[in-house]
């Protein structure tokens, strides 16, 4: 099976669940890691720019990676997904969990 069919069997799998565990619109929590000195966290932060998010980093003990962690309100499970596609296609060596 290719990477591109995983994803997207991932991704269906991940609204699904978000219909079935949450009232919607609701609070969203994306959380990401990228390397501290890449612009990763300043691209992650500009994706989410007017969406009223409410953006935290923490740097890792070593310094080399920086958790990206954003609290925002979203309309539906497709929204959360098309924000989870808008930062892998944007941010290079990003990590989402």
């Amino acid at each position: 099976m290719d990477s591109s069919k995983k994803t997207d069997e991932f991704y269906e799998k991940l609204k699904s669940q978000l219909y079935d565990t949450a009232q919607w619109p609701t609070e969203y929590l994306y959380k990401f890691i990228v390397l501290t000195d890449g612009s990763g966290v300043s691209e992650i932060e500009s994706l989410f720019n007017n969406l009223g998010a409410v953006i935290t980093t923490t740097e890792s003990k070593n310094g080399k990676y920086t958790s990206v962690s954003i609290n925002v309100r979203m309309k539906d499970p497709e929204a959360v997904v098309d924000k989870y596609k808008e930062v892998a296609e944007n941010v290079d060596d990003v990590i989402s969990l």
